[in-house]
């Protein structure tokens, strides 16, 4: 087995089918693993460079399980509470989710009165598909498998919010006769833009209202002790107890079937070139690359097509920065958004003291906004480094005045771009994230793990469940079920 990329949907693939026995080779461009969720060092500062929040540690979620099926402990973290603080930028009071649900649900009949039908289904809805995804389906079928393991899953209540399938959560507010509430739309599209790369009107009512309950119990939020670099380093380690080979700055160049299998042509160290031969090769590259490392007239004319016309996600400007702790105002929470026209939509997260991402007495604080990838990877040097200076200059002052800091109160700013995050994770453009969660691309109508092509399979951000590198472990183990059922294996986490 061959698998592309070292991010955490390509590491855990690795883990598992390691696991099972099979020699697998994982392929990674960069010097370090981790991908979107890997880290990297400033000094005494270590920033994590996408990621900085994770989901599925609580007994039954998707990395407690897979973690447990790997034997690996559960790495060292803290719940958030609260998930987050969400300042809508218009004068009112921020909005603060709650860990809690009665406290949570206490705070958003404060925040949005007359929303309570709304919030009452977003709830059942998320009830439903926690069920319905502890039974492991395939979602995207595209065989008999795939179709068994989805009927198998299917229960009463996943069945009644299937009927609201091709609805989007501006759909769910209609029905629930809060649509006209203006501030709850923007709470919304603040939220639903962090994990769905959609606004509230282009959600899928279905994932939207599961994205929404994730910061509350029994579920939650989690900070990792240490970095997010933890989280890859336990897969690294069982992917080497395993027996599986990971190779670092090993870029894939091309795919060509072979017989049988495939040849895969990759660029060692930007210089030598090689050719290594799998029985079967699992991406988890995005799935806009495949034509660049197919050619056309190996895929499916049906296929081709679909893949060049995803849409491209949005690229991030990522200020990372140290302050003063004491500088921070009072009780100030690890995560905060805030609405503004300029420069942009703000998600910040800021390090605890003693997590060992900065000396005591100091923070770093990372601060993150979707920007269109635009001409950033194409641009002239010069033009680069003044449109990167003033990005960064407006990002530092708005974070200043809403956090009330002083230019001395800042002891370290750098600002990544799409530029950089393309040299970082080897996305095309800079791109992060995977598909948006439109109606049209959730679920049953996303793009499938099993490609029309034998032997290739994707995982990702690309696929269902979505972003986060607990919906991207799931996108894994699909996969990785998919894969083994077709050599006669079955794969099972248990509960």
């Amino acid at each position: 087995m061959i698998v592309i990329g070292a991010g955490i949907a390509g590491l855990t693939t690795a883990a598992l089918l390691s696991k099972e026995g099979l020699a697998v080779t994982l392929l990674e461009a960069h010097h370090q693993p981790g991908g979107c969720a890997g880290t990297f060092r400033r000094g005494p500062w270590t920033f994590d460079v996408g990621a900085t929040q994770v989901a599925g540690l609580e007994p039954g979620g998707s990395h407690e399980r897979l973690l447990r099926h790997l034997g690996l402990p559960l790495p060292e973290a803290d719940i958030l509470d609260p998930g987050c603080v969400v300042d809508l930028g218009d004068g009112t009071d921020p909005i603060t989710l709650w860990h809690d649900p009665e406290r949570w649900a206490a705070e958003r009949q404060r925040q949005f009165p007359g929303s309570d039908r709304f919030w009452r289904l977003c709830e059942a809805i998320h009830s439903s598909n926690w069920v319905f995804a502890g039974q492991d389906p395939i979602v995207t079928p595209r065989s008999l498998w795939d179709l068994r393991q989805l009927i198998g899953a299917l229960r009463l209540p996943t069945l009644a919010s299937g009927l609201l399938a091709g609805l989007s959560m501006l759909d769910l507010m209609r029905l629930c006769g809060c649509a006209d509430d203006s501030r709850l739309r923007r709470f919304l599209d603040l939220q639903l833009k962090l994990y769905s790369q959609e606004p509230t009107d282009r959600t899928a009512a279905l994932y939207g209202a599961t994205v929404l309950n994730m910061a509350q119990a029994p579920l939650g939020l989690w900070h990792l002790q240490g970095s997010m670099q933890v989280l890859s380093d336990q897969l690294v380690e069982a992917i080497k107890s395993a027996g599986g080979t990971i190779l670092r700055r090993h870029r894939v160049t091309a795919l060509r079937p072979s017989s049988p299998g495939w040849d895969v042509d990759v660029q060692v160290n930007n210089r030598d070139l090689i050719t290594l031969q799998a029985d079967e090769v699992v991406s988890s590259l995005p799935p806009q690359c495949l034509p660049d490392l197919i050619e056309s007239h190996l895929l499916p004319a049906s296929y081709n097509r679909r893949l060049k016309s995803l849409p491209e996600p949005s690229g991030a400007l990522v200020l990372y920065g140290v302050v003063k702790r004491e500088a921070l105002p009072d009780n100030c929470p690890g995560h905060l958004q805030r609405g503004a026209e300029h420069p942009g939509s703000l998600f910040v997260s800021i390090s605890r003291e003693g997590d060992g991402r900065a000396p005591a007495g100091q923070a770093t604080l990372i601060a993150s906004l979707f920007t269109p990838t635009a001409d950033w990877c194409s641009l002239e040097e010069g033009m680069y480094q003044r449109r990167k200076q003033e990005r960064l200059e407006a990002m530092r002052n708005a974070l200043s005045e809403w956090l009330q800091l002083q230019p001395q109160d800042w002891l370290h700013i750098e600002l990544a771009t799409p530029r950089g995050f393309a040299g970082w994770t080897g996305r095309p453009r800079g791109m992060v994230g995977g598909l948006g969660q439109h109606p049209s691309r959730f679920g049953p109508f996303g793009l499938a793990g099993r490609t029309p092509v034998p032997g290739l399979w994707l995982c990702g951000d690309s696929l269902h469940p979505g972003e986060g590198t607990a919906g991207v472990s799931l996108s894994a183990l699909n996969a990785c079920r998919q894969l083994l059922a077709n050599r006669g294996t079955e794969l099972h986490l248990g509960g």
